[in-house]
């Protein structure tokens, strides 16, 4: 039994490349991708544990081909540099970190999701190299820095969204103050709010800026505010 520690001990702190030793790293990133690929993915995020896993290993196999290229070409004078793929692989990963990044008009979404992606690269690369308990010490920040962080924020009202609640009415209005107390209800918070009236038709527009959490239930908003008047269309709206 002692015999086979002392071996599983070598494996995983040996510097050499060899069978059992990249196969131990190529499981270990796996494993500490796949756990930040898993809380994303509970976020309704696209890349979930499997990407995730897939980038950590292959950063780790960038960094273990890196490791392996001096002891292959020892006997050459320049037998090669082992931080010199390592390198490309921080440069290389912002285009898959870009993808994942969705930008509509003036909403942004997924730069979390990047930079994760980014940052598990990174553990690949510390696995590689065989530096487990920094990799795994990197693991736990990562994600007391995705879920512990996510929550105070959201107890400390940070993660609000703004957006222009439009509002077209086929008749001409003289007070706005039943859709703030809507919004109150909703714990919305109104900023400012703009009309246009058209009394030909008539018709009146009016768009409030709001500051909204992402758990806002806005169907249910719609649904109380075209009960206060006869409504043509509400709509939300994210220039701003």
């Amino acid at each position: 039994m002692l015999s086979l520690l002392e071996q599983f001990d070598t494996i995983m702190t040996t510097t050499d490349v060899t069978m059992g030793s990249a196969t131990c790293k190529l499981i270990v990133s796996a494993l500490l991708g796949g756990a930040i690929g898993y809380e994303r993915k509970r976020k309704g995020q696209i890349a979930g544990s499997r990407t995730f896993a897939l980038i950590s290993m292959g950063a780790t196999l960038a960094m273990l081909v890196s490791c392996a290229i001096p002891q292959l070409f020892a006997h050459l004078d320049n037998g090669g540099d082992p931080a010199r793929i390592a390198a490309q692989v921080i440069s290389g990963i912002g285009f898959l970190g870009a993808g994942a990044i969705i930008q509509t008009k003036a909403s942004v979404r997924g730069l979390t999701t990047a930079a994760g992606i980014w940052v598990s690269a990174g553990l690949g690369l510390a696995v590689g190299i065989g530096l487990y308990t920094i990799a795994f010490i990197a693991m736990v920040f990562i994600l007391i820095t995705l879920v512990v962080i996510n929550n105070i924020e959201n107890r400390m009202n940070i993660e609000w969204e703004s957006h222009i609640v439009a509002v077209e009415l086929p008749l001409i209005i003289d007070s706005i103050e039943i859709y703030k107390h809507v919004f109150e209800q909703h714990g919305i918070k109104m900023h400012e709010w703009y009309i246009d009236v058209d009394y030909s038709k008539p018709s009146t527009t009016i768009k409030f800026v709001v500051q909204m959490r992402e758990k806002t239930d806005v169907l249910r908003l719609f649904d109380d505010m075209q009960k206060l008047r006869t409504t043509n269309n509400i709509s939300l709206q994210n220039e701003i």
